[in-house]
């Protein structure tokens, strides 16, 4: 084996990654039991706790403290950690509409909604579906009449042509999803999330959301959803702050005087600051400690607000000019705001006065390692408390570069605006030795506060600073969010509640463990000590797949766990290919070192399709895919790359340690060593009564498709609300249905069991339609209305809402997704094989398969005691069994084409090929069930302990599993053979 040295040094380098990666775990774990021993319960003080420790080096090697490594843990999905998934889509007729003056015009607000209505039915680009729909009702008008105006002028021409108008829309649109994302960015890192997670869904007006941890609903409907503020604000200088500032200090050090004690421990504890005595090894600073708590005595507000100073020319500290008033430590803000909203704090600020914080850390170097925000203290001059100038006044912004290559923001007001703008500036820069700031605020946030230097009077602003590229896009999209309305709303949410998070992490970690002592056993008692190399090698890809997915901040889900499982189930595989050849090596005379180095070679090309296939596929769900989906992608990919890596590389350098070290090696026992020898079945002789097998089902699955009234779709694809709910009884569904429908009237409802009598699975219509913030409230009332006339004791576990554009984006998507990677194995079986009816063979089989799959369902559809919903989960599974196919056939024909190079031919056909053709059907025979075995029984233990929110998902997997298996055997090979002659007999 050549590359010895290379192979064994990117193993180290990967295992010193994946230690480095996963050590973070161990080290935020101790923290957090720290913190539950100090809190003995109170979940306020366990927090306090972390938040104090937020920045305090605890990675004893590098110093990395708890905030740091707290970000850098394996991420659990919402599954496994509880929390919310929310959906929030940018409504793009609105914004078009404001755009347009609010115009009354009758074709254009019709076109609008005939736009929005083919949105909602599976459209893509609402720009472009408006504007062909406004010209098929007004084919002789310009669209330009009712966007050009004064202040876009720059942007649009008076006699822009409708194309021009789409484009000036679509950058428009473009824009305020941009907006909108940073606003609510900003937002979640306000509403504290730990770790959250965001991404726009590219090519669409939506907004994905993540937030574990999070379980106040109504609380993240407000924050979402609620309409962005921009303002503009004088600002009140250093030295004007500082007596206000001094007198709040002395003022909380008198009124705190008799319970000093208690400020310096449960008060802090409440406020979030950092706790006296907690932070690790404290006994050994016990004069720090001491220090600090005389301090936050006689100083409780400058203990943990520093006042920005410099050194003067005479040596001595000075107030540093400038609008920043404060400088405080992430972990103290929340105990600052509480000393501002004491009573006795709160009569003796000036009614001017509004302190507000930066909205990101301040840029400080290396003078503390600490996260520090600004404090501004902002001047509210009018008597209704209104800001000096609002968003509306900004007519465009512009991230640009000024002429020494710096990044600056260029800022444009209409022509109202700009003559309240030049009043503002005009009295922030009247005095030259002291020229004021003014804040640009939203949401009560201080984005930037720039130095007025001059009055401007053409309402053109040049904003600069120490800012980065990023910094001066942000900004200009926060300037711009304040020119037009876009609203967001949620469209589609899954709120998951702890206990299920818990159980659903036990449950897989359960059946992981089973699943993978599963594969250890079989793969020792099998092989013997081969299978102990095997062992070996998988027991180093799993640590592997961990290490490499905590490094990619991939987020691990029980879908994810369930790949996992399934890629230790596949990994298998490449050993098993491995070992039936060497096998076969060793049955025909040859030495162990010859036929293991044979069975290594002639396995290779065999590994490299199949694996290939299976990768492909999950690029593929990965791209289509999204939440679950991904996540059971991410770690399949993942899987594979590793799983060759270990199975090939690793095994063969163990291999040829034991070989150096004369070792003896077995790769089977008495029981097994002769398993699938001189198998002769006639798979193509019968090809016939298969194909009759596969119509007969199909046919029952179309009879019983139509006896239900088609498949059951999940509000994955059909749009819709439901609930997992937990009663303290066994309940029967239709008691429970009834007492739904007189609530939920003109919908439909639909009660299954999730897993138990105990546990009801709730789905309906009821308002999915409805666009008015409140409709998720009256449905939630209505639900709990119809739950309490059941009289027992039930709990809402976790709850899921799907609008109907989501719904139907999913649907086409899955649709894409199968055709797409029919396309791609199409493609990669003719390109690898070079030929086409190889290709076509294996996509018959695809589709067979998928109809096979969907005919199951069909038929035990309400046999089973678990839900069979087609919904992503179940697009998911289908991919994935299409994968099992194309691997296995791809054995088959790797074979085909090795046994045709032997005998110099390019193919065979009559009874040469039937013979070929059984030949390596059998000869792979072996290899097939195998695997076929190894992987059904890891979904098996799955499908037992995994829990029922994945059972639906790993059934579709197990009966895939079995068609795959049958499917390989029995249909796409022998498809390939008729295929094949019928080329041949039109040729000749």
């Amino acid at each position: 084996m050549q590359g010895k040295g290379f192979i064994k040094f990117m193993a180290i380098l990967l295992g010193i990654v994946c230690v480095y990666s996963l050590s973070f775990n161990f080290v935020t774990s101790k923290v957090e039991k720290d913190a539950k021993a100090y809190a003995k319960g109170d979940v306020e003080k366990e927090k306090a706790y972390l938040d104090s420790m937020a920045t305090v080096p605890v990675y004893p090697l590098f110093g990395f403290n708890y905030q740091f490594c707290k970000a850098k843990e394996i991420n659990l999905g919402l599954d496994l950690k509880g929390g919310m998934n929310v959906t929030m889509e940018i409504s793009l007729g609105e914004l078009v509409k404001s755009l347009a003056g609010n115009t009354d015009d009758a074709n254009f607000n019709k076109a609008l909604a005939t736009a929005q209505q083919q949105l909602n039915a599976g459209g893509k680009d609402f720009v472009s579906l408006f504007v062909n729909e406004y010209e098929k009702l007004e084919p002789n008008k310009q669209l330009v009449d009712f966007f050009s105006n004064q202040d876009n002028a720059k942007l649009l021409k008076p006699n822009a042509s409708n194309s021009e108008v789409k484009n000036f829309l679509s950058k428009e649109a473009t824009s305020a999803i941009d907006r909108s994302f940073i606003i609510i960015r900003s937002r979640i890192d306000g509403f504290g999330v730990v770790s959250p997670n965001m991404q726009k869904q590219e090519g669409t007006n939506r907004i994905l959301i993540e937030m574990p941890g999070v379980q106040d609903k109504e609380r993240v409907h407000k924050l979402l959803q609620g309409s962005a503020e921009l303002q503009f604000w004088q600002v009140y200088q250093n030295e004007e702050v500082y007596p206000v500032l001094e007198n709040i200090n002395k003022t909380l050090a008198t009124t705190l005087k008799d319970t000093a004690s208690v400020a310096g421990t449960d008060t802090a504890a409440k406020t979030g600051s950092k706790l006296a005595g907690l932070a690790k090894n404290a006994d050994t600073k016990d004069s720090t400690a001491l220090k600090n708590q005389e301090l936050s005595k006689s100083n409780p507000l400058f203990a943990v607000l520093n006042i920005p100073t410099y050194q003067s020319e005479t040596g001595q500290p000075s107030l540093r000019p400038g609008p920043v008033v404060g400088w405080v430590a992430q972990k103290d803000t929340a105990k600052v705001n509480a000393f501002f909203k004491r009573p006795e704090i709160a009569s003796i600020i000036p009614q001017t006065y509004k302190f507000m914080w930066s909205v990101k850390p301040a840029d400080l170097g290396a003078q503390t390692p600490s996260k520090i925000f600004e404090l501004y203290a902002i001047k509210a001059t009018s008597l209704d408390g209104k800001p000096d100038l609002g968003g509306e006044a900004i007519s465009d912004a512009r991230h640009d570069f000024d002429q020494k290559g710096h990044p600056e923001v260029t800022m444009y007001m209409t022509a109202d605006g700009a003559a309240k703008w030049k009043k503002i500036t005009a009295e922030a820069s009247s005095d030259p030795n002291n020229k004021k700031a003014i804040a640009i605020v939203l949401d009560n946030t201080v984005y930037s506060a720039p130095t007025v230097q001059n009055e401007i009077p053409n309402g053109i602003s040049s904003i600069t600073g120490n800012f980065t590229q990023n910094d001066t896009q942000d900004l200009a999209n926060i300037l711009k969010a304040g020119k037009l309305p876009a609203p967001a709303r949620i469209v589609g949410e899954f709120v998951v509640g702890p206990s299920l998070g818990e159980a659903a992490i036990h449950n897989g970690l359960l059946s992981f463990v089973l699943a993978f002592v599963v594969i250890l056993v079989f793969m020792a008692l099998y092989y013997n000590k081969a299978g102990w190399v095997a062992n070996l090698a998988l027991v180093i890809n799993l640590f592997f797949i961990m290490g490499i997915l905590v490094s990619l901040g991939a987020v691990l889900t029980l879908p994810g766990i369930a790949g996992i499982v399934l890629v230790i189930g596949l990994s298998v595989d490449a050993n098993i290919l491995i070992f039936e050849r060497v096998r076969e090596e060793l049955n025909a005379g040859k030495s162990t070192p010859l036929a293991i180095s044979e069975g290594f070679k002639h396995a290779m090309s065999s590994i490299i399709d199949s694996n290939v296939t299976v990768l492909v596929l999950g690029v593929i769900l990965y791209v289509f895919g999204s939440g679950p989906v991904q996540g059971f992608a991410t770690t399949l990919c993942i899987g594979i790359l590793s799983s060759l890596f270990c199975a090939v590389l690793i095994s063969r350098l163990v291999f040829d340690t034991l070989l150096d070290k004369k070792a003896n090696i077995s790769f089977g026992n008495k029981y097994t060593i002769h398993a699938f020898k001189n198998i002769a079945f006639d798979f193509v002789g019968h090809r016939k009564l298969y194909y009759i097998i596969s119509t007969v089902i199909i046919v029952l699955g179309a009879i019983f498709y139509f006896k239900h009234g088609g498949l059951n779709l999940g509000i994955d694809f059909k749009g819709g609300r439901t609930y997992i709910v937990h009663f303290d009884e066994g309940m029967k569904t239709e008691d429970v249905k009834e007492k739904l429908t007189a609530v939920f009237p003109e919908s439909e409802t639909i009660v299954k069991t999730a897993g138990g009598d105990h546990e009801l699975k709730i789905t309906t219509t009821y308002h999915i339609t409805d666009t008015d913030t409140e409709a998720d409230k009256i449905v939630e009332s209505a639900l709990k209305d119809g739950l309490s006339k059941t009289g027992v004791k039930y709990n809402i576990v976790s709850n899921e809402k799907v609008g109907p554009i989501i719904a139907s984006d999913i649907l086409y998507s899955a649709y894409g997704a199968i055709l797409f990677s029919c396309l791609v194995m199409f493609i990669y079986i003719v390109v690898r094989f070079k030929k086409v009816n190889y290709g076509l063979g294996a996509v018959i089989a695809l589709f067979h398969d998928v109809l096979l799959v969907l005919s199951f369902y069909t038929i035990l559809d309400g046999v089973l005691p678990f839900s069979l919903e087609i919904g992503q989960d179940f697009i998911a599974a289908i991919l994935t069994v299409m994968g099992y196919t194309m691997t296995e056939t791809v054995v088959v024909f790797d074979r085909i084409r090795e046994k045709l190079a032997q005998q110099g031919k390019e193919d065979l056909h009559g009874k040469e090929r039937e013979t070929l053709i059984n030949f390596a059907l059998n000869s792979t025979l072996s290899r097939t069930i195998l695997t076929s075995l190894t992987v059904f029984f890891v979904l098996l233990v799955i499908f037992i302990f995994g829990g029922a929110s994945i059972r639906g998902f790993i059934f579709a997997l197990l009966i895939g599993r079995i068609i795959g298996t049958y499917s390989s055997l029995c249909i796409s090979t022998p498809i390939v053979l008729d295929l094949g002659e019928a080329k041949f007999k039109s040729k000749k």
